[in-house]
Parts: C-alpha cells; sequence; structure tokens
C-alpha cells in the first residue's frame, strides 16, 4: 500500500513532558500512538523519527540569550523556565529541541514530496515566545517552521492555523507585524482562560493590519459553533491564499478536558483538517504540516489527533 502521508514520532519526542503529575505529562505520545495504530490509515502513513534542531534553526525564532537560559536549565534540572507553569527538567533542552526538529522533518519531507501532508503528535508549542517560555512551552516549533519554510525553503506566503482552546499567542505576537504570515485562531475567549489573549479586535499590526483573525468561542461551544467559525476560518484562508498551511490542533477544546470549557467533539478536528486539506490543494500544493498541541485528557487526544491523521492520509 502506497502512504498518503507522513507522521513524525518516537522517544525523542515523547520526551517532552513534565514530571510530577503535569497535565503535559510524557504518556501522551503513547496514548495517541496506540489509538493510531488501530486506525484503518496506519499502513498507508510513511513513518519517520524526528532529529533535533540545530542551534542555527532554533536562531530562526528565538533569541541566543534565550536559548543559552534554557541549556543551562537543562542542565540543572532546577526551577521553572516561565513563572510556574513550564518546570525545567534535566534533558529539557534537548527534548525541546528534538520536538523543533521532529517539526522541521516533516517541514522538509512535505516541501520536498512527493507526500504533501504531515502529522506530529507532540509539538505545536504556540505559548513560547520569541525571548521566554510560556505555558508548558519551551520552544515554539511552529515560530520556527514558518521562519524555515521562508529563509529555506522560499515560500513567501505562510498560513497558521490554531485550533486549541488556548490563543496561540506566542506565534500571534511573533509574527503580529508580518503581513506574509497569516493567522488564523479559533480558540476559548481569553476572558475566561489563559493567556487572556486573541480578541476578536487584534487584527495585526502596521503593515499586516487584516493579515490575522482572532475567533474566541464562549466557554461550552460545542460543534455546530465550530464549524460556523470555522468557515470564516476558510473564507480568510481562501483570500490570503497561502504556498503552506500549518495547523495546530489542540485537543483541549473537546469536552472532558480538565483545564478548559469548551464541549467539541473529535469530528470538529476532522473537520478542520478535512477543509484544510483541501484549502492546501487549492493554493498550496498540498503542503499541510499539522501539530498535536495541548489537550490533556488523554483519550480525548488519542480520538482527536488520530481523526486529523485520517483526514490527512
Amino acid at each position: 500500500m502506497q502512504p498518503t502521508a507522513v507522521l513524525i514520532s518516537g522517544p525523542q519526542i515523547a520526551a517532552y513532558g513534565f514530571p510530577g503529575g503535569h497535565p503535559f505529562g510524557p504518556d501522551r505520545h503513547d496514548a495517541f500512538l496506540r489509538e493510531l495504530e488501530r486506525s484503518e490509515c496506519w499502513p498507508r502513513l510513511e513513518r519517520h523519527a524526528p532529529r533535533p534542531a540545530t542551534r542555527e534553526e532554533l536562531e530562526a525564532f528565538h533569541t541566543p540569550t534565550y536559548i543559552e537560559r534554557v541549556m543551562a536549565a537543562s542542565r540543572t534540572g532546577q526551577g521553572f523556565l516561565d513563572a510556574g507553569d513550564t518546570p525545567a527538567f534535566p534533558g529539557v533542552y534537548e527534548a525541546a529541541a528534538n520536538v523543533v526538529g521532529g517539526t522541521l522533518e516533516a517541514l522538509a519531507r512535505i516541501v520536498a514530496g512527493p507526500l504533501r501532508r504531515a502529522f506530529i503528535p507532540i509539538a505545536g508549542l504556540h505559548h513560547a515566545g520569541r525571548d521566554h517560555a510560556a505555558g508548558f512551552c519551551v520552544f515554539n516549533d511552529c515560530g520556527v517552521a514558518i521562519e524555515v519554510a521562508r529563509r529555506r525553503y522560499g515560500l513567501k506566503r505562510v498560513a497558521y492555523v490554531d485550533i486549541d482552546a488556548h490563543h496561540g499567542d506566542g506565534v500571534f505576537y511573533g509574527f503580529e507585524d508580518d503581513p506574509d504570515v497569516a493567522d488564523a485562531d479559533v480558540h476559548e475567549d481569553g476572558h475566561t482562560l489563559y493567556p487572556g489573549t486573541g480578541d476578536r479586535s487584534e487584527t495585526g499590526r502596521g503593515r499586516a493590519v487584516g493579515t490575522k483573525l482572532n475567533l474566541p468561542m464562549p466557554a461550552g461551544a460545542g460543534d455546530a459553533q465550530f464549524r460556523s467559525a470555522f468557515a470564516q476560518v476558510e473564507s480568510y484562508l481562501d483570500a490570503q491564499r497561502p504556498e503552506l498551511i500549518l495547523l495546530q490542533c489542540g485537543a483541549d477544546s473537546l469536552a472532558g478536558d480538565p483545564i478548559t470549557h469548551l464541549q467539541y467533539t473529535e469530528a470538529a478536528h476532522a473537520h478542520a483538517a478535512q477543509r484544510l486539506r483541501a484549502l492546501a490543494d487549492k493554493h498550496s500544493r498540498g503542503r499541510l504540516l499539522a501539530m498535536g498541541g495541548g489537550g490533556y485528557n488523554r483519550r480525548n487526544l488519542a480520538r482527536a489527533w488520530t481523526r486529523v491523521v485520517e483526514a490527512l492520509s
């Protein structure tokens, strides 16, 4: 059977998880993989291991001073990398670098072809800023991928779509004034959920005004409301005509997540992936890279991400 999509997985990214009962624990990768292996799409996946990102690749988005701080914390394994959500642990630099490298490996493969769609589960670390960690995110693989897509592969117009319950503030503010990065983010209203950003009025800054779309959802919103919001995302992306689409498909927007309040089912994630696949075929030569993102109910993330991979494959 000919493969139809790329899957990046392995212990290198499974190691990106925090100890001591932290919501983002190291068991998330294998919880997803057990579900995916039961899917009919499993034989159609071309599977590859991640690799560590180089220092130069990390510096495409992050400041040298911040990278050095993570390296130092990785050696000691002590303290927090932010105000209290993202603890250091021994080897955190290596684990985070493998997440970024895994995302870049997926990007390289869909740019080179012949496969044009890829998924990486432990990725989509969308809160990390250029000079800081935040919200369980050490390095922002989404931001690095956007920069590398443009610098290394010459793609001028990149779209980033985020359906995680939390606003992807690290990506949004990292490219807020960049008119060539189209950012569409459907998230729980920031008035009720971390990080408290992503108001509908935030549409970009300077030359980039109008190139960003924030769609905050009320707590309790379900699949019907998501589909209505996503129709706006589709119209927006169709007008932007991106050469590459990135999807951060955090599963913490599903009903039953322990730290959020949206009520989607995994059908919402399948719908988003299917619609973005069609847009990628229309504008981006099929290039669509999906990253797992958040999700702290293991059953939810396993099902939602498997539905995404089925849509891609």
